[in-house]
């Protein structure tokens, strides 16, 4: 007998040739904690009671795999709300920084955090992403940049991978900006980073993948690749934030080291999108943070079409540009501002942020893929991304098992 069985639900597969890889009347097996059966209900080889020892009625709602969010800064100290007012009455990046706010001011609240503290709110908002369907996240450093900061950060992202129900990559971005303590000296804060905080968090099995922010108000192409040759000497992937603000290509060094996935990507021109796919790389897209910045230059999804390149999305959780944990608004974000298709926005919160993550045995529900699903209020897969604001999520499963269902909502009429 099969661990577990789904029937009556429509099962986007997001494999195979059509449209979501839909199957109208479908129903889903799980046994060891993978796909073990998948296709038409009426082709089950069985009664459902004697195929499973547990056997889960979907009623008629939309089952899909569950969502990968491969780009957070989800662990931080503090809030964002004083850099949003400001944002709300014209003021922008430099201002937001000028103000106390912004990256620098998200490093001083994160340093006054104590670890347990950082955990504790970090949950809070971890929690929430699975309950929007997310059963594989990628939790960045970032919001320290100095050695004890750095290490509490990738510490906790290791604590929520472990303490609950989903799969937590841990990524190492102190290449997020300098250091306080190093503002004017970038070579050698890329020194530092490569020589101590990077080995301890390898020696203490902290760091699954590298990233930095390659940019004129970042970091320089010639210190992102002493951070990518120190990554890739100790095996770990690398990724970055890349053509967010201008043509900088910072993307191509992606390319150059066949990277995970380069991200942003508005300003990417022509010859970058078609360097990253001939190299492998996935595009993430960050709807959230075009959003909240007020930006007007929209990545070029046509060309990514045109050049095959694979676009992910991500919720970018962070409390300075994107305020969300909430991959449905991301996609309906995506769709509108960006032109996305709703079959490529849940493909780019499935079947690629799973590859943009470097995991291959999820994002699709096929025999033998990790049984990660999500079960939404929904008929039809494009209503997922179609609402505004709305979370449709009603179950979520990890491994073959339930560890999320949506309480029902008690109506009561005086």
């Amino acid at each position: 007998m099969w661990d577990a069985l789904w029937v009556n639900v429509p099962v986007a597969t997001m494999a195979g040739d059509t449209p979501f890889g839909l199957i109208a009347e479908g129903a889903v097996a799980a046994e060891g904690g993978r796909i073990a059966w998948v296709g038409a209900q009426a082709a089950l080889p069985g009664d459902p009671k004697a195929l499973a020892r547990s056997v889960h009625d979907g009623q008629g709602n939309l089952l899909t795999p569950g969502l990968v969010d491969p780009h957070t800064h989800i662990v931080y100290g503090g809030n964002g709300v004083t850099d949003f007012e400001l944002l709300t009455q014209g003021g922008t990046r430099d201002q937001m920084i000028a103000a106390g706010g912004g990256v620098p001011g998200l490093v001083r609240k994160t340093r006054a955090a104590g670890e347990e503290e950082l955990y504790a709110v970090s949950e809070k908002r971890v929690r929430q992403l699975m309950a929007h369907g997310v059963t594989t996240m990628e939790s960045k450093s970032g919001a320290g940049l100095n050695l004890e900061s750095e290490m509490r950060s990738m510490r906790v992202s290791r604590q929520l991978g472990q303490n609950l129900p989903l799969t937590v990559v841990s990524t190492f971005l102190g290449a997020h900006a300098v250091g306080p303590e190093y503002q004017g000296r970038h070579d050698e804060y890329v020194e530092m980073l490569c020589d101590t905080i990077l080995p301890a968090a390898i020696r203490e099995g902290l760091v699954d993948a590298v990233d930095g922010f390659c940019d004129p108000t970042g970091f320089n192409h010639a210190q992102i690749t002493k951070l990518f040759e120190a990554a890739t000497a100790n095996g770990l992937p690398v990724k970055l934030h890349c053509e967010q603000y201008r043509d900088y290509k910072a993307a191509d060094l992606v390319a150059k080291f066949r990277g995970l996935s380069a991200d942003h990507l508005e300003f990417a021109s022509e010859s970058t999108i078609r360097a990253l796919s001939d190299a492998g790389v996935v595009g993430t897209l960050l709807p959230g943070a075009h959003f909240t910045m007020g930006e007007t230059h929209r990545p070029e999804v046509g060309l990514m079409r045109k050049y095959g390149l694979p676009m992910a999305l991500a919720t970018n959780c962070n409390p300075v540009s994107s305020n969300t944990m909430s991959p449905p608004m991301m996609m309906n974000m995506a769709c509108r501002l960006f032109g996305l298709t709703t079959e490529e926005a849940l493909a780019a919160f499935t079947r690629v942020s799973a590859r943009a993550l470097g995991m291959h045995d999820r994002g699709t529900i096929e025999v033998g893929k990790v049984a990660d699903l999500a079960l939404w209020d929904a008929r039809y897969p494009g209503e997922i991304a179609a609402a505004i604001a709305q979370n449709p999520c009603l179950a979520v499963i990890k491994g073959g098992k339930v560890v999320y269902e949506a309480a029902p909502i008690e109506i009561r009429l005086n």
